[in-house]
């Protein structure tokens, strides 16, 4: 059975897991808690950041990564359109820009803002980071004025990366979504995969409860 270590971005790899409809694990990680302590985990990961998987012999970290593995493993699957598909240029694209352009960059901000000491928290390398976050977010405003979902008129593992990045802007208080971005969120998390995945990822539903998200 697929182990899931840590929610956070672990989120993309257990909706990808349900919409797939593969058996899997989550075990938590409490970064919170200090990861160097799980040494299980950091058996797993010696770098000590989450997500990451063990699939039989196989371990794996960063949750793009993973998804296309998993993808490719135990596809195929409409959630990743076949290359010669015109939908798969879109698909690739926003796949990677929804972690290398939007939940990198907030990740940063988060970082900084949020959680370093008061006197640093307002810094060059903050504005860029959301500066970055909301240049990339242009690409997806453009792309929702042409269709539904990232990579055309159905839903694939690319809506999996941006929702979760958007969520994460939205909920960490660095972004106030716009109504296209909340119709587009509203319709990638009203499907049954993601009502199971939050069934899973009970750190994550509880943080969601606390902003007043249904």
């Amino acid at each position: 059975m697929i182990t899931v270590f840590g929610e956070g971005r672990g989120v993309r790899v257990v909706w990808l897991l349900e919409e797939m409809g593969l058996a899997y694990r989550l075990r938590p990680v409490d970064m919170f808690a200090g990861v160097e302590n799980d040494t299980e985990f950091m058996a797993i990961n010696p770098a000590g950041f989450i997500p990451a998987i063990q699939d039989g012999d196989v371990t794996m970290v960063e949750s793009i990564a993973i998804m296309e593995y998993l993808m490719s493993r135990y596809g195929p699957t409409p959630l990743a359109p076949d290359p010669h598909d015109p939908a798969f240029p879109m698909y690739q694209q926003f796949l990677h820009l929804g972690e290398a352009g939007l939940a990198a960059s907030t990740f940063f901000v988060v970082v900084t803002r949020i959680l370093a000491p008061e006197a640093e928290q307002q810094n060059w390398t903050a504005d860029k980071a959301q500066k970055t976050f909301e240049s990339r977010r242009k690409l997806v405003a453009r792309q929702l004025a042409r269709s539904p979902y990232m990579a055309g008129d159905r839903f694939t593992a690319a809506d999996i990366s941006v929702t979760y990045a958007l969520q994460f802007a939205q909920r960490t208080g660095t972004t106030s979504l716009d109504d296209a971005e909340r119709a587009y969120v509203a319709r990638t998390t009203e499907r049954e995969g993601y009502r199971r995945a939050m069934g899973t990822c009970h750190a994550t539903r509880e943080w969601a409860a606390q902003l007043g998200e249904s």
